[in-house]
């Protein structure tokens, strides 16, 4: 099983969603960069569940640094990070053991671990496990930011509603880092918390369209081909439970456009080349260009709604029907987005890291 990702900073996420522990270890991180738990606090509590658009599910999320953190900065050396689970309810799965939940991995993890595997609330498969990615992008954050790049993401669309684009980058990243609803436009946001509650009112549930924007990013890094940034930046942000789609710059609004239209002219300006447009997302060739990066993520509903849905029984081999019980989020799309976040800053971590040597990353 592969749980591990990256090259010259590696992460790896370990635990099950009803595990005594969910966690991550980070290795290649430079030393010396500051960890600021508040933060970590603050980036946890962004992920975790609230109010009726939310599962009940509520874990305090109180992680421990057993390693690879001393006097408050990193010490170079592996770093991990452990979250007990404290809010489990097991009993609500025992049921259903074989029904295979639609839209989840309960048939696919059966076919791959030959019913050894944790079953539980999802098990590994579960969205719980970001906390660990949240918890260690947290300290990513701090390193990029040290080095004027900084990440931000909104929910650009759910349920029919759409928030307004970004305007200035600087000013809305600063204003969607404490953000416990990420949208832009307080109107928008109204309209999806409303949206939200009438489809959990329902039993269903809704995704939408993420979209994140990077600043500060400076120009020559990634690899043509098989590591590109857009490759190794999707490979990782595919991982995130509900991510189904990636798409960097406007690559499908614009699939009609002309070469014309679509280019992104050059100039210098203010003593720097930079493109004028950024149909590319700041991307060319896999490299960037020191344009801003950005992508959109689409995230789709989630799948444990408490509607009747048909399914089998891969114990006994014969259809069946399911309704499931239990504490599920009727919309996961307002927790995902601080998972994009950390998991975008890790990932830039690694590829900075390649470029410039690790020591890069604490300034």
């Amino acid at each position: 099983m592969k749980n591990t990702f990256g090259t010259s900073v590696g992460v790896t996420i370990y635990g099950e969603s009803h595990g005594e522990s969910i966690g991550v270890v980070i290795d290649g991180l430079a030393p010396g960069i500051p960890v600021d738990r508040d933060f970590i606090n603050a980036q946890l509590t962004l992920r975790r569940p609230a109010g009726k658009i939310s599962t009940a599910r509520q874990e305090p999320d109180e992680y421990h640094i057993v390693s690879g953190v001393f006097e408050g900065r990193t010490t170079g050396t592996p770093i991990c990070i452990m979250i007990p689970n404290t809010q489990t309810r097991s009993k609500d799965y025992s049921a259903t053991r074989a029904l295979a939940r639609p839209g989840h991995a309960d048939y696919t993890a059966f076919c791959k671990y030959h019913g050894f595997e944790d079953y539980r609330g999802g098990g590994h498969f579960s969205g719980r496990i970001t906390a660990g990615l949240v918890a260690g992008g947290a300290i990513a954050l701090t390193a990029l930011a040290n080095r004027g790049i900084h990440i931000g993401t909104h929910i650009a669309r759910c349920g029919g509603i759409c928030d307004r684009a970004f305007g200035d980058l600087e000013a809305d990243i600063q204003k969607l880092s404490a953000m416990p609803f990420a949208v832009l436009d307080e109107t928008a946001s109204a309209a999806m918390h409303k949206r939200m509650e009438e489809i959990a009112a329902e039993g269903d549930s809704i995704g939408g369209l993420l979209e994140t924007a990077v600043t500060g990013m400076p120009a020559g890094v990634g690899e043509p081909w098989f590591d590109t940034v857009e490759g190794i930046l999707s490979h990782a942000l595919f991982s995130i439970p509900a991510i189904k789609g990636v798409q960097f710059g406007d690559a499908f609004d614009l699939l009609d456009a002309k070469g014309s239209e679509y280019n992104d002219p050059f100039r210098i300006t203010d003593g720097k080349i930079a493109p004028v447009t950024n149909h590319n997302g700041g991307i060319n060739g896999g490299i960037t260009n020191g344009a801003p990066i950005t992508f959109r993520c689409a995230v789709k509903p989630t799948p444990s709604i408490y509607k009747e849905q048909d399914t089998v029984d891969f114990f006994k081999q014969e259809d069946a029907k399911l309704q499931i019980q239990g504490r599920h989020d009727p919309a996961i799309i307002h927790r995902a987005r601080v998972v994009v976040d950390s998991v975008t800053a890790l990932v830039l971590c690694d590829i900075l890291a390649g470029r410039f040597g690790t020591d890069w990353i604490c300034g």
